[in-house]
């Protein structure tokens, strides 16, 4: 009987749980532009998000990684916040 073997560009742990964090900004991110109101502004906005994930797919510095989450929970949290404030103007 053959034993189960790892991939072998199996994650680490640590990396599992980072990239499953990487993921859920970048749902919450397109979550969030959905509720952008023009749709002008919703495209430019999602193709930014794609390119940007997709632009540091490849990355695999842990310093690197964990300064382009912090930029993105930033980016997302001003995204939210500027939603917030434009359906409290409205």
């Amino acid at each position: 009987m053959a034993t189960p073997r790892l991939p072998l560009a199996a994650l680490s742990l640590k990396q599992f749980l980072q990239r499953q964090k990487v993921l859920g900004i970048y749902r919450n991110m397109l979550r969030t532009i959905k509720r952008v109101p023009d749709e002008s502004d919703r495209k430019y906005l999602r193709d930014w998000a794609r390119d940007e994930f997709k632009r540091n797919r490849n990355a695999t510095e842990q310093d690197a990684i964990r300064m382009m989450i912090t930029q993105a929970n930033k980016h997302l949290e001003e995204l939210q916040g500027s939603l917030a404030l434009a359906t409290l103007i409205r």
